[in-house]
């Protein structure tokens, strides 16, 4: 498991360093964790509360490359249309 798993400690710089790839890599770990049992309680509440993170961090990269994408088109579509003009 991640060092920090279940704390708060650091885990916020700890995530902003994580790209896309390593954050969905470490979450599908985690849930293949979980789904394979064997883990005793508090493990498993720590590998929750890491798999809500690395979640959350995937979501945040996407939404952020959504917004890269929709700007990118936007000024596309800008500059199509002074030409049109």
């Amino acid at each position: 498991m991640a060092a920090g798993a279940g704390t708060d400690a650091g885990t916020g710089a700890d995530e902003a360093a994580l790209g896309y790839e390593e954050a969905r890599d470490e979450l599908i770990e985690v849930v293949r964790r979980l789904e394979a049992g064997g883990t005793s309680l508090e493990d498993s509440l720590a590998l929750w509360e890491r798999g809500e993170e690395l979640a959350k961090v995937c979501r945040r990269r996407l939404e952020g490359a959504r917004a890269r994408l929709d700007a990118s088109l936007a000024a596309e579509r800008a500059a199509e249309a002074e030409g049109e003009a």
